[in-house]
C-alpha cells in the first residue's frame, strides 16, 4: 500500500498538535510519535512521505550558516519536517504555516 495524500490529511486530522511554546520565536506545532501509538504506523509512514517527497533547505533560512539542512513537505498551507534521526528513531513530526516569515 502507498501512502497517498488523502492519508496524509486523514492522520493530520487525527494527532493532536501542540505549538511549541519554548520557541515561540520560530512558531511551530509538533506532535510526538507516542501520543497516539494507535497511529505508529501511520506516523512512520507520514514521516517517510514527507522525507521521500518534501524538498531540502536550511534552517534557519537567513543564517549565513544554517544549523540544518532538513526535509520540508507543504500540504494544506503547511509545512511539515522532522528532525533528521533514522526513521525508527524518529519521535517528532514538526509543522509551521506557510505564510508565516521564514526563521
Amino acid at each position: 500500500m502507498t501512502f497517498t495524500v488523502r492519508d496524509a490529511h486523514a492522520y493530520i486530522a487525527r494527532v493532536r498538535w501542540q505549538f511549541a511554546k519554548t520557541m515561540s520565536q520560530w512558531p511551530h506545532e509538533y506532535t510526538v510519535r507516542e501520543w497516539r501509538p494507535d497511529l505508529e504506523l501511520d506516523f512512520l509512514e507520514f514521516a517517510a512521505w514527507i522525507r521521500r517527497e518534501g524538498v531540502v533547505k536550511p534552517w534557519s533560512r537567513e543564517a549565513a550558516r544554517p544549523r540544518y539542512h532538513n526535509t520540508y513537505l507543504e500540504l494544506g498551507g503547511w509545512e511539515y519536517w522532522t528532525m533528521g534521526a533514522p526513521l525508527p528513531e524518529t519521535t517528532v513530526i514538526n509543522r509551521a504555516r506557510v505564510d508565516q516569515p521564514p526563521a
